[in-house]
């Protein structure tokens, strides 16, 4: 079958394609023939060697597929120990789920990754309560514009969101948020105070990290939340004041999906209402392209480059 394999550390140039035998399914596995496969900021980092728990090289990259068992079924899965970017693939049987004729399958693999980060950070790290206003960096990005439509199911007040260019804020206008700023900064407080008609935020989802984290802390409200689920701009963790955070009774929260399936109810659950609110239009997963199994490099370098709005995708 052929896949992309990295055999060696790098930028998306270590993405080669080649030939490799169809993988084998052990008794808790299935094997799915891929009809798509997700592209994450997580795969960027494995690719880099910069993922947390790391990848033992040689690997297949790629952690979540669509694709059709031999029963014939459609059927969508994360498989985190990689292998999505191929033909072929073996998948957790205790982690298929059925994916509805109403559900394509790019919107079917914007909900696996990005639909539970999104609905995870705000349910249970941000505890987000009815009323409250939320903000979302990185608001056109796969997490970002799922975030801004569950948020305003979920009740918030306000949605603020914040992305680089005049099409990524007109597209989080259109998904339902309230207002869009500009991600510059030097400006980013003073812009989401403005935006909050002066007042801080109750909420802040960041997947970006460094310097924009440290300036969200500043709009932070009493009893505020901030959410790190990323490091988009690859300048470390930064370092946060305990004593700050508690002279105005915030909190920081980091949020990674993998551990968050394990407990009771964070997978399958929240996984089936994401799917009946995309089959029945409440939400709309945002599709940011497509690319043929040879391309996964240019794939990454349009997501590294912040090039693309939504979900991508690619067909093998």
């Amino acid at each position: 079958m052929r896949a992309i394999q990295v055999s060696r550390y790098g930028g998306p140039e270590v993405l080669a394609l080649t030939e490799l035998p169809t993988p084998v399914p052990a008794p808790d596995e299935l094997l799915v023939e891929v009809s798509a496969a997700g592209v994450n900021y997580a795969d960027t980092h494995r690719t880099d060697g910069s993922y947390r728990g790391g990848s033992l090289l040689p690997f297949v990259p790629g952690v979540e597929v669509v694709g059709r068992g031999a029963d014939g079924r459609r059927l969508l899965a994360p498989i985190f120990s990689g292998g999505g970017y191929a033909e072929e693939a073996v998948i957790p049987a205790a982690r298929a789920v059925e994916v509805p004729d109403e559900v394509s399958d790019g919107q079917a693999l914007a909900l696996l990754v990005q639909g539970l980060t999104a609905w995870h950070v705000l349910r249970n790290s941000a505890r987000l309560a009815p009323g409250e206003t939320v903000v979302v960096n990185a608001a056109a990005g796969g997490v970002g514009t799922l975030a801004i439509q569950l948020a305003k199911f979920f009740g918030a007040g306000r949605v603020i969101a914040v992305a680089s260019r005049p099409d990524k804020r007109e597209l989080a206008i259109n998904l339902g948020a309230d207002v869009a700023v500009n991600s510059s900064l030097d400006s980013y407080a003073e812009q989401v105070l403005a935006a909050n008609d002066g007042r801080p935020v109750d909420v802040i989802l960041d997947a970006t990290g460094g310097k924009i984290l440290l300036a969200g802390l500043e709009v932070l409200a009493g009893f505020g939340r901030l959410v790190s689920y990323g490091n988009a701009a690859r300048e470390g963790r930064p370092l946060v004041d305990i004593g700050a955070l508690a002279e105005g009774n915030q909190s920081v929260a980091a949020f990674w999906l993998v551990p968050a399936l394990e407990y009771p109810g964070g997978y399958a659950e929240p996984l089936a209402e994401l799917l009946r609110l995309t089959a029945n239009g409440t939400i709309s997963p945002i599709l940011g392209g497509e690319y043929a199994l040879d391309q996964s490099r240019h794939a990454h370098e349009d997501l590294l480059a912040r090039r693309t709005t939504g979900k991508l995708i690619i067909r093998p």
